[in-house]
């Protein structure tokens, strides 16, 4: 019976040595696969075969052991080591890896599975994929770039294609205002030569009169019903206004800027392209003098000087280059002011410039305040002025606040939101307008929070797994986030083979959870996660299964001999 033991007991010695071969051998042939977790055999010994059992001790004799014959050795269990392998730095946007507990999931044919290895690329259709084209799962984004939670979907990077543009919300300025400066008090004044309702030049003309009843001081006819006027060259403060076109006449029949048929109509669309803001001191607009004289009084300050020089005449019947009107500087204006253009963007990505017009309004005891004006060219409608407000500084000059700071520019039929909301900033971390004492004003934009339209060109993977995406433009959005699953028990994943795993009863259900929370690891972007095997240990394990096997080929040798030495002697 005891041969026949140490024969069995060789045989199983053979097939643990055999089984440890086999986890040595795969943890070696697997030492450069990515992400690859070694494993560990384990082995226990089968059940003894009794002999004797043991006694108590008594009163005559002492106690006995029992004697029990070993009936070789099993295998108990092979477990993988979860530990991190070491991070190889790669260089390429798609390549992830963890740091810590987790895996990417990862959906193939509607399934789920799981994986370290972070070795991502793009498909044809932008998906992040692995490299058996296992979609790579995560949480997605709404219209506004904002990660949506909870719903995990394919993540979708379309570099080169997504384009994006951002509308001016806020614009930041920097500078100084001149605190010794002149407080402004005088608008400037131009004034047209005399015009009359009547072909004898003796009755003024008045706002309700009709253009085409209108006649200069030597009782020629000013307008015919369809005459259009072009007004060039008008200025304010030194900036020249675009030029704009009136027709004469009930309705629009030429595409021209403005229409109308009265001096009245005619006087407030000379305010709207010359942006002067009627509310303010100085009594600012456009009207007609008792002698008959269309009278522009701009806002107080140079800054804000409105001249009116030419205007020219396309009659219904072709002439051109009359001249209806002749101007007159009769006042010019007075005050401390600077002018500064911006541009903004609309929410099409369309590059809109803006005048901003600063003005000395009072200075007291209390410190400064200046009054700013905003015009632009680019909001569609005929009105060039955008809104005013004031700024007040204390006195050491520094910036208190800012009053009706938010204005609109209408971007109607454009496509792009209309009205847009731009918030102008004289003071943020970054800077501010200060309003010493100096030789003149200066102030300029350091910023805006706009750009105009932006493709795609790279991206990166950030540790709690966010993609933030790098556009052309300089912006840079969130395109979604990778998650991950944890287990309860990682060693009761099943491995499918393609580096990939799937839960068990024993693994417990995943967990679902962000890089960085829920016990989970952070993510290292443009990085792989090495093998973790051991080489070193491997081979002493090779060298230990190579001895065991060697012995218990001895044993089942030795035993066999034996076998034959008996039979012999029968």
């Amino acid at each position: 019976m005891p041969l026949t033991t140490s024969l069995y007991t060789g045989l199983t010695g053979l097939q643990t040595n055999s089984q440890m071969l086999d986890v040595v051998g795969n943890n070696i042939a697997n030492v450069n696969t990515t992400a690859f977790k070694a494993s560990t055999a384990t082995f226990q010994t089968q059940v003894s075969q009794i002999l004797s059992n043991g006694s108590a001790p008594s009163a005559p004799l002492g106690g006995t052991n029992p004697s029990q014959v070993g009936l070789g050795t099993r295998l108990a269990a092979i477990s993988r080591n979860f530990n991190d392998g070491g991070l190889q730095p790669t260089g390429v946007a798609t390549h992830a890896a963890i740091e810590g507990d987790g895996f990417f999931i990862v959906d193939i044919g509607g399934a789920q599975r799981y994986t370290r290895d972070g070795t991502f690329t793009l498909d044809r259709d932008f998906n992040l994929v692995t490299s058996g084209g296992g979609r790579v799962q995560g949480f997605g984004v709404d219209g506004e770039y904002q990660i949506i939670d909870g719903l995990l979907q394919d993540i979708n990077i379309p570099i080169g294609v997504l384009t994006i543009a951002e509308a001016t919300e806020n614009v930041n300025f920097s500078g100084n205002l001149n605190a010794d400066g002149e407080v402004a008090t005088l608008g400037s004044v131009v004034t047209t030569d005399p015009i009359f309702s009547d072909a004898g030049a003796t009755v003024p003309a008045v706002a309700g009169d009709a253009l085409t009843g209108l006649f200069d001081g030597t009782g020629t006819s000013m307008f015919t019903l369809g005459d259009v006027l072009t007004f060039t060259g008008v200025t304010r403060g030194g900036a020249n206004i675009p030029d704009a076109t009136f027709e004469v006449g009930p309705a629009n029949t030429t595409g021209s800027d403005g229409f109308g048929s009265t001096l009245a109509d005619l006087m407030a669309f000379m305010q709207s392209i010359s942006g002067i803001d009627p509310t303010q001191a100085g009594s600012p607009g456009v009207t007609v003098t008792a002698a008959g004289e269309i009278q522009v009084t701009g806002n107080l300050g140079t800054a804000n000087s409105v001249i009116f020089e030419t205007t020219d005449i396309i009659t219904n019947q072709g002439t051109t280059n009359a001249q209806p009107f002749t101007w007159n500087n009769t006042q010019d204006a007075t005050g401390e002011s600077v002018r500064t253009t911006f541009v903004a963007y609309d929410s099409l990505g369309t590059a809109l410039t803006i005048d901003l017009t600063l003005v000395l309004d009072t200075a007291d005891n209390s410190g400064t305040t200046w009054r700013f004006f905003t015009h632009s060219a680019d909001d569609t409608d005929v009105e060039t002025f955008l809104g005013s407000g004031t700024i007040q500084f204390d006195t050491s000059g520094q910036y208190i606040g800012a009053n009706n700071n938010t204005i609109s520019i209408d971007r109607n039929n454009t496509g792009a939101l209309s009205p847009q909301p731009i918030t102008l900033n004289f003071s943020d971390q970054f800077g501010a307008v200060t309003s010493l004492a100096d030789s003149n004003s200066q102030v300029s934009s350091i910023g805006q929070d706009g750009t105009p339209i932006g493709t795609l060109e790279d991206f990166s993977i950030s540790e709690d797994g966010t993609i933030v995406g790098v556009f052309s433009n300089s912006l840079l959005r969130d395109l979604g986030q990778i998650t991950l699953a944890t287990f309860s028990n990682n060693q009761g994943l099943l491995e499918v083979g393609g580096n990939l795993y799937t839960n068990t009863s024993n693994s417990g259900t995943p967990q679902v959870v962000t890089p960085g929370s829920g016990g989970a690891g952070r993510v290292i972007g443009r990085a792989v996660e090495l093998s973790n095997v051991d080489l070193s240990q491997e081979f002493i394990n090779l060298i230990n299964a190579q001895t065991g096997f060697s012995a218990n080929s001895r044993v089942i040798s030795t035993s066999e001999q034996l076998i034959q030495q008996l039979l012999q002697t029968i």
